[in-house]
């Protein structure tokens, strides 16, 4: 009984959005506690967290973007690394390099007009950054394409490439994450 009327009165006091932002750190809060570990081993946690704060919508389903702002399409990247980088894993494979390039322009990479990069710290956003889908799949280009070609080479040969810290801070742009509206339940 206790915990609806707690429920009903922090519904009743907060947004949506901010009810999320609360209830996910509480939820990080108590996993750390017991010891249990990320209970947000997927990212997508992670990307509504990011979508809220941000205040963009959360794309419905798991594949194509991450998140619809006014600008379009979005992509978002998180880490939990002491430094901020961003990861592409699993890209899939086209049959030639043409192809591949179209995939990664029009599918996958530049098709988005933003990706964001978030670095958390357990439940909180530290820092948040964001780059140009085409500056996204410049600085990608040369790795994937070097991996392309030799695919055949090694045993585990998914395609993919890392964004740096230093490649993010120098052609990426640093969102003021204290200016924010939701950034009280950071």
């Amino acid at each position: 009984m206790y915990m609806q009327e707690f429920l009903k009165l922090i519904i009743n006091y907060t947004s949506p959005e901010q009810l999320y932002m609360i209830l996910f750190k509480l939820m990080y809060s108590l996993c750390e506690m017991k010891g249990w570990g990320d209970p947000f081993s997927y990212a997508r946690s992670r990307e509504i967290y990011m979508s809220n704060f941000l205040g963009h919508m959360i794309h419905k389903d798991f594949s194509g973007p991450d998140a619809h702002s006014e600008d379009g399409a979005l992509e978002y990247k998180s880490t939990t690394s002491k430094k901020i980088q961003a990861t592409y894993n699993g890209l899939s494979w086209q049959d030639s390099w043409d192809q591949q390039l179209e995939y990664l322009k029009n599918k996958k990479l530049a098709c988005y007009k933003w990706h964001y990069f978030a670095r958390f710290e357990g439940s909180r956003i530290a820092e948040i950054w964001r780059m140009s889908g085409d500056k996204v799949l410049e600085l990608l280009l040369p790795g994937i394409e070097i991996k392309f070609k030799n695919k055949r080479s090694k045993k585990d040969s998914r395609l993919g490439g890392t964004l740096t810290s230093i490649q993010i801070k120098t052609y990426g742009e640093k969102i003021d994450i204290q200016s924010l509206s939701l950034h009280c339940c950071n």
